[in-house]
């Protein structure tokens, strides 16, 4: 059976950005339980609502690949205590044109990495504050992950045992959650 389908967001546009790298990692722990692509949001242009008619193309298809995915993922840097611009702009175009909010109803996960111990902990705060608001199910609990050189090799191994089994377990509650929330429900009719 093929796993959940999830659209993997990272709000770096950096080419050898970490926490794509953690990002890649998290799928190889997932080992089929997700369905997952990555969506491209560093070619948006800046929200506009002068661009909402007809949206651009590159905002059609992100938002395309947002609503056709049954949860998110989200993995990100912190920027000056916050979600990054590009990460905020995407947040943006995907409310956008009014009515229709692609976030309403997905099943999120959000982490992130940072050279620091808890360096994008500002960042999830501010994200799950924003998705949740927009009517996304945001799974609880926080997961800062502090990033070495060597923590992923090239291979996208998480090197480092503490790591490994933190992260596994992130992974595994999201992947239950994703399929909890996504996965039809029979209906019990009491007589």
């Amino acid at each position: 059976m093929p796993g959940v389908n999830v659209a993997v967001i990272v709000g770096s546009n950096r080419r050898d950005s970490i926490n794509r790298k953690l990002a890649r990692a998290l799928l190889r722990l997932a080992d089929g339980k997700l369905a997952a692509s990555f969506v491209q949001i560093d070619d948006l242009p800046m929200y506009n609502q002068d661009l909402e008619s007809p949206l651009p193309a590159s905002v059609a298809r992100f938002k395309t690949s947002v609503e056709q995915a049954a949860a998110l993922l989200f993995v990100s840097p912190e920027h000056n205590r916050s979600i990054p611009a590009v990460l905020k702009n995407a947040v943006d175009w995907g409310t956008r044109p009014y009515g229709r909010n692609s976030w309403a109803g997905k099943a999120v996960a959000i982490i992130g990495t940072s050279p620091g111990t808890v360096g994008t902990a500002i960042a999830q705060q501010h994200l799950r504050h924003v998705l949740g608001d927009l009517g996304a199910l945001v799974m609880g609990g926080e997961a800062y992950v502090t990033f070495k050189p060597d923590l992923i090799a090239d291979t996208g191994t998480v090197t480092d045992a503490g790591t490994l089994k933190f992260l596994q377990s992130f992974i595994d509650q999201y992947a239950g959650l994703a399929a909890h929330l996504t996965t039809p429900k029979a209906s019990t009719v009491a007589v």
